[in-house]
Parts: C-alpha cells; structure tokens; sequence
C-alpha cells in the first residue's frame, strides 16, 4: 500500500513542502514511538527505496526524476581514523589527493594532545592544493575546541566538523563566530528530521549543514533539508553513503559537496553494481540505468547471510 501511495498523491505537510502521502502516513503512525532514531532511520530506508522503485517503473534515472541542476558532485575524500598510525594516515589522504580528490578529512578528538601533530602529518601528505578537513564527533569541550582551532589553522585546516556535541548549538555557535575566518563549522549528519535542520541554522549554529538521508526521513527528508539551506542561503553537504545520495545531491541547488567515506565506498563495491564512478574528483549518477542505478550482486552478499 505503501508503494501505491508513494507513486501517486503529494501532499502539503505542515512546514510547507510537498511531499509523497506515504512519508506523512508513516511519520503519523510512528507518533507514540518516537521519531528520531531508529524510527526514523527505518523510515529513511523505505522513503528511498520507493523513490527508486518509483524511477524505475518510469524507467528513468533517479536524478533525472527528481530534475537534475548539476550533472556531478564533487568529493571529499573521508577516513583518517584516530585508530591509524601516521603511516596509515597519511598514505589513505595522499591516496585520495592522487585520485583527483580536492579535500580531505580526517578524524580527532580521541587523544587531543596528540591531533595538532596528527593534523601537520596529514598537511604534509597531501601538500598545500588539497583542502584539509577534520572532525571532531563533539569530543571537545568548547575552550578546547577554542584552542585547536587556532592551531590546526597552523595547517590552513578549512572545516572543522562537531568541534563539540552537536547538540550544543551555543557552542557551535561560539566557535563560528571566534575560529579562524578560513575555517567553517559543520554538523548535522544526527538530525533526524526537518525541524532540527531549522534550528540549527535558526541558531546560526554552522556555516555548512550536513544532512544523512539514511537518517533524516529518506531522500524526502534530505531534499527538505536542501530547500531549508537554500532559503537560509547555507550550502548543505550530503553525510556518508554516497551511492544513496549522488542522485539527490544533483538535484538540490545548495549541495557543495558529499563525503566519499572509506568503509561505505568499500561496502558499495562489494555488494553493488552500478554504483557512481569516481571522476575528477567528482561522483556523477550513472544515466543509463534507471532509479539509483543499483543492482545487488546476489552471490557476493550470499556469503553475508546470517
């Protein structure tokens, strides 16, 4: 029923958008249990499986359906963990500058006193041409974040992503007014729905908003999030998954740019076909094939069944 639905009325929800009559059904039912979290994140996972199968009944691509403005994303290269040894940090970041990447990002915050020098590793890799991001997972508090701001500028670090809890939108909002003026703050990747989206940048808490369609209510949830950055003039960076999310960041005018993270590149290779091609450092949608353009190698995820 729900896949009925979904291929046909819109409706106007309470915020303004259009949106398929299915999504508002399950966001009703879903009322006494708790949107954020796991609801949500299911939710997100039927919302954009029948926005692909909806591109494919009209045997379309994806991107075409939702009304391309771009016909490719660009990337930035996402791994660095604090697990890495300097060695494995710097070969994963010069790794991606090679491919024609143009950012990368690393993580820290696991052991603070040791990120500055981590951070002048990662420069040294990569060399002056490639932007050079870093995120924290709002493991600082916010004089610490106050104080490594200034020192990973040392290293012309561009975007400090959840420097703290992305929760503390004052704090947030601190280090965007007080870092650096070539570094932005961004965080976003936990909002679970539109309204968190609009305090955030109600709050002028970042100077990039990131949204998660496998969390925030689907592709839907992600092209409010798009419409919301566009009207507050913010640019908007899709979060991880980005075979999911090529075909919606090329349809959505504020997008910048989507995060090419490490483990789910390798788990789309494994377990897909027909995911986007790397290019230039940039992700472009496959036209040939319709919805999101994936087909799952069925003997390979064989071997993952429980």
């Amino acid at each position: 029923m729900l896949i009925n639905e979904a291929l046909g009325p819109v409706v106007e929800g309470t915020d303004g958008f259009d949106i398929p009559a299915a999504w508002l059904a399950m966001i009703r039912r879903i009322r006494n249990l708790g949107r954020p979290g796991i609801a949500a994140m299911a939710i997100s996972g039927v919302d954009a499986a029948m926005w692909d199968l909806k591109a494919r009944l009209l045997g379309v691509p994806l991107a075409m359906l939702l009304g391309r403005v771009r016909d490719r994303v660009p990337v930035y290269g996402s791994g660095g963990f604090t697990s890495y040894t300097d060695e494995q940090l710097a070969r994963q970041l010069s790794g991606w500058a090679k491919q024609g990447i143009r950012a990368v990002k690393m993580k820290v915050g696991q052991e603070p006193g040791r990120d500055p020098a981590r951070v002048a590793v990662a420069r040294q890799a990569i060399g002056r041409s490639v932007d050079l991001f870093v995120d924290a997972n709002g493991a600082y508090s916010r004089k610490q974040a106050l104080a490594l701001a200034g020192e990973f500028a040392a290293e012309d670090v561009r975007w400090f992503e959840e420097p703290v809890s992305s929760d503390d939108l004052d704090g947030l909002r601190l280090l965007r007014d007080r870092a650096p003026a070539v570094m932005e703050i961004a965080a976003g990747e936990y909002g679970y729905s539109p309204e968190y989206f609009r305090r955030m940048l109600q709050a002028e808490a970042v100077d990039v908003l990131q949204a998660d369609a496998t969390r925030c209510l689907g592709l839907t949830g992600f092209l409010q999030a798009g419409a919301l950055c566009q009207a507050e003039a913010r640019p908007l960076s899709a979060h991880c998954a980005p075979a999911l999310h090529v075909a919606a960041c090329c349809a959505v005018p504020a997008v910048r740019h989507m995060e090419y993270f490490h483990d789910h590149v390798r788990i789309e290779r494994m377990l897909f076909e027909g995911g986007p091609q790397l290019v230039n450092g940039c992700l472009e949608p496959d036209l040939r094939r319709p919805g999101l353009g994936l087909e799952l190698k069925r003997p390979d995820a064989a071997r993952y069944a429980a």
